[in-house]
């Protein structure tokens, strides 16, 4: 009796440029402590530096899971003049070609800014509806801050995530409404594309090529590949549950349905945590609210640190290292506090429909924490402050 071979999945990422090797080392650090079965791909073009590619080559030797795979740019048509919100974003069409890997069964595409805390091998087991299908998380659309560039509708009203609570959002989030849907809120039809399940074919590859060159709405997307994605899987996207393309911004945008128990991926969207080390005052990221989720990323980045310096990869560690903020002694601790003062650092997060107020809860860097009475300890993922030689490594996070 012949028996079928199991079906062949992988994770997936891109890295064009040396500032998101950080990113991508820990990503597959993260998959790996956490005993994921399958192998992280990593899609690389000509424009990674060579010091880059050495790096994956060097980590791979520490982290079997880890495969690089060359790939060219992929650019719109030149007729085509797109808008972009941000520089960051240009090379973002070429994460489409992980749809030509047509030799796997499943991937799951994950983008280089983002940090596994709980194993998600699970999600290769989503039935989607038909393998012309996607399967991704909405886009929160509620814009609190109200950044110039984001469309009107973008509120915390119409965001896909407000209507929802916990425990339900993790396995019932907001519905897609059809195209032809007239009552449905069209915000709610955006995804992220940080995250996406899909099961690559060489019709599904042709049909999506075809619609990219010849598409005439390709110069109205701000975000490329996330825009183009829900264009082009219109009507055939499954939304996810939050937890596997948790964004950071949602821990105090939507206290309604945040855990963190329950986050399995963390999303460093907008500000990248190894960008800048965090000072005694625990401030980071967005608007200075991020120190907490930054501070995880750097306990990561201390233990992958600490394991390849205990190997001897001196090699392997100097590449890394010197893509990352360097560390802060006491004079640029200073200066980065003073820095922080004076831009007003933390901005309090404005009220909005998914706030939640419990009791015992004060709001420390945009959250609400919890707080044991009478003790004043932070309780879950607490933090305190650092200690005297700890410039520069990041806040401290107790195990759950």
């Amino acid at each position: 009796m012949s028996t079928s071979s199991p079906p062949k999945r992988a994770w997936i990422t891109l890295l064009t440029r040396s500032s998101y090797l950080a990113g991508v080392i820990t990503l597959a650090h993260t998959l790996q402590q956490h005993q994921t079965a399958y192998p992280l791909i990593v899609l690389t073009t000509p424009s990674l530096p060579a010091s880059s590619t050495r790096a994956l080559d060097l980590e791979s030797n520490h982290n079997p899971l880890l495969k690089t795979h060359r790939i060219s740019v992929l650019l719109p048509p030149r007729s085509q003049k797109t808008t972009l919100i941000a520089s960051r974003f240009r090379d973002t069409w070429t994460k489409l070609r992980a749809f030509e890997l047509v030799d796997y069964d499943a991937l799951i595409f994950l983008d280089a800014d983002i940090t596994i805390f709980q194993n998600i091998d699970d999600a290769f087991s989503i039935h989607l509806p038909s393998r012309d299908w996607i399967g991704a998380n909405h886009a929160c659309v509620c814009n609190l801050d109200h950044d110039s560039w984001a469309p009107s509708d973008w509120t915390a009203e119409n965001c896909a995530y407000t209507p929802l609570s916990h425990p339900s959002a993790l396995q019932a989030p907001t519905p897609v409404p059809h195209s032809s849907n007239l009552t449905g809120k069209p915000t709610h039809r955006f995804l992220n594309s940080g995250m996406f399940l899909f099961h690559p074919s060489p019709a599904l590859w042709d049909a999506m090529l075809a619609e990219f060159n010849t598409t005439p709405l390709l110069p109205t997307f701000q975000f490329p590949d996330q825009d183009f994605l829900a264009h082009f899987f219109r009507d055939r996207w499954m939304p996810l549950g939050w937890q596997y393309n948790a964004l950071k911004t949602m821990r105090y945008w939507h206290e309604n349905i945040w855990r963190d128990e329950e986050m399995r991926t963390l999303h460093y969207i907008v500000d990248k945590p190894w960008e800048r080390r965090i000072a005694g005052d625990g401030i980071a990221g967005h608007l200075g609210r991020d120190g907490v989720t930054h501070g995880w990323w750097w306990d990561v980045w201390e233990e992958w640190l600490r394991a390849r310096r205990e190997e001897g990869d001196e090699e392997l560690v100097g590449i890394v290292d010197g893509v990352v903020a360097p560390g802060l002694d006491e004079e640029g601790e200073r200066r980065q506090v003073e820095e922080d003062r004076e831009r007003g650092w933390p901005l309090e997060v404005p009220e909005h429909p998914g706030q939640v107020v419990r009791e015992g809860q004060f709001l420390r860097y945009g959250k609400r924490e919890r707080e044991e009475r009478g003790r004043g300890k932070m309780v879950g993922r607490a933090l305190r402050a650092s200690r005297p030689g700890e410039y520069g490594h990041g806040r401290v996070v107790h195990p759950r």
